[in-house]
């Protein structure tokens, strides 16, 4: 591996022989006990590796045993082993607040990834793109490490973890290679927003620190721009009562003498702020929650509506403010976007709507549901409050929805296709896991309960998620897991039966796989691709658009064409973009869908006509990642007529990555 300090011929130079010795003892010992028993002894390389990350050329020493420790078995059984799902809220709640134990594990692992981002490490399922935008997130929630003094608690921290963690971020800090951080950390946070995650407060505590620094000039060696600047006012300043954050209680006063047409110009200035951003400041609660005793009808322009949101308002008062009244506050100020675009979606016209959404707020939580989000959200406000909030949050942006730090993409996927197309049936299943603890399926006329069931691929309970998915992701993964379990031995890939049966009857009942799976090699993949063309593509399907969301399957590969994973997404939509280039708009629920796959292929999450939570690829592009998809058998065009020259496309760009040797 290469250096990460090219300043140094010697990497070690100023290390202790004696602290090396015992580093490279402990990996050794570590690895061959798990050689043979499978059992890691990974506390003897902690202790090993803890003096270590006090100097600059102790970090240089564990940069470049990156692949010995790993290949030893060091992060194996653990969350760590999994890089592609780490979440870098959590990253960096545990860098600054973790057990000694737990931060020097994530510290070991934040130096793997900057070998993997700096192209010296390749890890198996992380690529270097992703491991560098987790860096950058880490530094951005972690800035004030890099441009100050430690504060009391960090440095009161035992074992002088306070230091080593802040020597850590020195240490990346000089080896990503920015000239000018905070530009590209502003434009980190403004790559995320474009998504519009439905999970922000990670987002909102970089803005935060990025505000901080910026009282500091030169620190980060750039000015504030004003993309910085905008981000900053959206979440601490953006109407003019609030314009030098003055404190929730002074704005309070404040509204109180305001006449109605500055009250106007601040539900003006709210709407602008969270529609341009994403973002909600905890101001807009407080300035909502007075309009309920002043001045109801203004409600709808500092939400920002249309006249079709402004219509479902209309058409449904005591509704939308009872859900005012029981959301919205400054703790769960994100679901005044949430609400804003569930109204705008039209949502409430559909009958089921309302009614799931009345039992919904006079739902009395179990005790584990109540539990599960108090320990997550804590108690500022009840559960149910919280719980409520996401609600909003979730139907307002269905394709904002995140998997967190699990490999639950499947249960995801299925909560954002039933917000997106049956939000009744999700608040149906949300009901159940929140005031019974259980979800109840059926699967070939048979019910399965979640409380019969073992653990799924959620072993714990998922912490970097909103209250709806923390609910019942791990119920439904449950499910999930048991309908596979029921559908093995038929000779064919168990999602045939099993996304149907757990999607909805709306899934495509016609079933497409590239893959034997058996021998996990190529089957008929110029069929495969005619196929999708003739089932989607409106030129050869008869102009027919995708009329419900239909569940697929894809295979991930890095900005090297490696192959890292098979993984559950939504195609939405096929439809031409601006250079009337055909693209197809899909949703990723891995948290982040702006990706490399190699060979040129970059999905694109705006700038192509992509909605919000949508990223998008011309058609080849994404069929060559393909590997399964539904469709309806119905309505489809003929195969032989896709044009040859686009099957060769995607057929070589497989077979130029995840499909080689298969």
């Amino acid at each position: 591996m290469t250096k990460a300090n090219n300043e140094s011929e010697n990497p070690d130079k100023g290390a202790p022989d004696e602290l090396l010795a015992a580093l490279d003892g402990a990996i050794d010992r570590l690895a061959e006990i798990n050689a043979i028993e499978g059992v890691s002894p990974v506390f003897e390389v902690i202790d090993a590796a803890r003096p270590l990350m006090l100097s600059p050329a102790g970090l240089e020493a564990l940069y470049e045993r990156v692949p010995a420790i790993e290949s030893a078995g060091f992060f194996r059984g653990s969350d760590w082993d999994y890089p592609q799902t780490l979440v870098p809220s959590l990253a960096a709640r545990t860098i600054r607040h973790g057990e000694p134990t737990a931060t020097l594990v994530e510290s070991l692992s934040q130096i793997r990834l900057l070998a993997v981002a700096k192209g010296d490490y390749t890890h198996v399922s992380i690529s270097a793109e992703h491991a560098h935008h987790f860096l950058a997130q880490v530094l951005a929630m972690n800035l004030d490490l890099v441009v100050g003094d430690l504060h009391e608690s960090d440095r009161l921290r035992p074992e002088q973890i306070g230091y080593a963690v802040q020597n850590l971020y020195h240490y990346l800090l000089r080896h990503l290679g920015y000239e000018n951080l905070l530009e590209h950390l502003v434009a980190e946070v403004w790559r995320i927003l474009e998504q519009r995650p439905v999970q922000v407060e990670g987002v909102k505590h970089m803005v935060t620190q990025i505000a901080v620094c910026l009282e500091k000039p030169d620190a980060l060696g750039g000015e504030a721009s004003d993309d910085a600047v905008q981000l900053i006012h959206a979440v601490f300043s953006p109407t003019e009562g609030c314009r030098e954050d003055p404190g929730l209680d002074v704005y309070g006063e404040r509204l109180a003498e305001m006449d109605d047409a500055t009250l106007l110009q601040e539900a003006i200035a709210f709407a602008r702020a969270m529609h341009s951003t994403g973002l909600v400041s905890p101001y807009m609660p407080v300035f909502i929650r007075y309009l309920r005793g002043r001045w109801n009808e203004l409600i709808p322009t500092a939400l920002g509506l249309s006249y079709t949101g402004a219509d479902a308002f209309h058409c449904y008062p005591a509704l939308i403010h009872r859900l005012i009244d029981e959301a919205l506050f400054p703790e769960t100020s994100q679901c005044a976007y949430g609400l804003a675009m569930m109204l705008e979606r039209g949502i409430l016209y559909a009958p089921p709507v309302a009614p799931s959404l009345w039992r919904q707020i006079r739902l009395t939580l179990c005790d584990a549901a109540a539990e599960k989000i108090v320990t997550v959200f804590g108690s500022s406000r009840p559960p149910e409050c919280f719980l409520l909030a996401d609600v909003l949050n979730v139907l307002g942006r269905p394709l904002g929805i995140g998997q967190g730090n699990y490999p639950t993409c499947q249960s995801t996927r299925a909560l954002s296709m039933w917000a997106y197309n049956m939000p009744a049936e999700l608040l149906r299943i949300l009901a159940w896991a929140a005031r019974d603890d259980e979800i109840v399926m059926r699967f070939e006329g048979n019910s399965i309960s979640s409380r019969e069931l073992g653990t799924g691929l959620a072993t714990e309970p998922p912490v970097d998620v909103d209250a709806v998915s923390l609910l019942t992701v791990p119920h439904l993964d449950r499910i999930y897991f048991e309908m596979g379990r029921r559908s093995i031995g038929r000779g064919e890939d168990p999602h045939k039966w099993v996304n149907a049966e757990f999607h909805g009857d709306h899934v495509g009942h016609g079933f497409r796989i590239a893959v034997d799976v058996f021998t996990g090699g190529l089957k008929d993949f110029d069929g495969f691709i005619r196929d999708f063309y003739a089932a989607y593509h409106p030129f050869y399907n008869g102009d027919i658009p995708v009329i419900n969301p239909q569940p697929a399957g894809i295979a991930v590969t890095d900005s090297a064409t490696r192959f890292l994973g098979w993984h559950a997404i939504t195609i939405q939509r096929l439809a031409l973009d601006a250079d009337k280039t055909m693209r197809v708009y899909f949703f990723n629920p891995n948290n982040d869908s702006g990706q490399n796959w190699g060979q040129g292929i970059v999905t694109s999450t705006h700038e192509h006509g992509e909605r919000f939570g949508e990223a998008s690829l011309p058609v080849a592009e994404f069929v060559s990642r393909l590997y399964v998809f539904h469709y309806d058998p119905i309505e489809k065009g003929d195969p032989s007529a896709i044009p040859t020259e686009e099957v060769n496309r995607a057929r070589e760009l497989a077979k130029g990555s995840w499909a080689a040797g298969r």
